[in-house]
Order: C-alpha cells, then structure tokens, then sequence
C-alpha cells in the first residue's frame, strides 16, 4: 500500500498510519509580528481564561496578528491625550475669576 494518498473529492493528502489513513493538515504560518507587553499579557489571560479563543486563533494560524492588534491598541489608548494638570494654587486663581 502507498504511504501517501491524495483525494480528490477534498483536495486532502493522507498518510497511512498503521491500518488508517490520517489527513496531512498544516497550519499556515502567521506573519512574524512584534506583539509587545500588552500582546503577551492578554496571550496569558487568553490561555488562562478563553482557552476556546485561544486554541480557534492558534489552529487558524491568526494568533500572532490578533496580539500585535490588541497590543497596538492598547499603546494608542496609553498616549490618548489627558486633560492638563492644573496646580493647585492656579485652581484657587481660575474659581476667583468665575
């Protein structure tokens, strides 16, 4: 018998492994992106907490780019503009003037 056979009602090539025939799937490889702090640390609550999540984006082959997305917008929103720091005694000054 062959040890590699290619069907092609599914476009699947299978490898036999013992009496069975095993299909041979791979995962495409995800673009190679930097994922930074905020990536790492919600791939740690993802394995912890959404363990669904985590295996459906790690067999799709999106992982990689989900985190260096959730990592980008996590550093937009830490240099999202804040409101000014009045001191104190400029407070005191802005209420007189009201």
């Amino acid at each position: 018998m062959e040890q590699y056979i290619f069907d092609q009602s599914n476009g699947l090539w299978y490898e036999q492994q013992g009496d069975y025939y095993i299909p041979c799937l791979t995962v495409q490889a995800d673009e190679e992106k930097p994922i930074g702090l905020w990536g790492r640390r919600h791939l740690q609550y993802i394995k912890q907490e959404r363990k669904a999540q985590y295996t459906e984006l790690l067999t799709s082959g999106r992982l990689n780019s989900y985190l260096a997305e959730i990592n980008a917008q996590a550093e937009e929103r830490m240099l999202l503009p804040t409101l000014p720091l009045v001191p104190f005694s400029h407070q005191k000054e802005i209420e007189n003037n009201c």
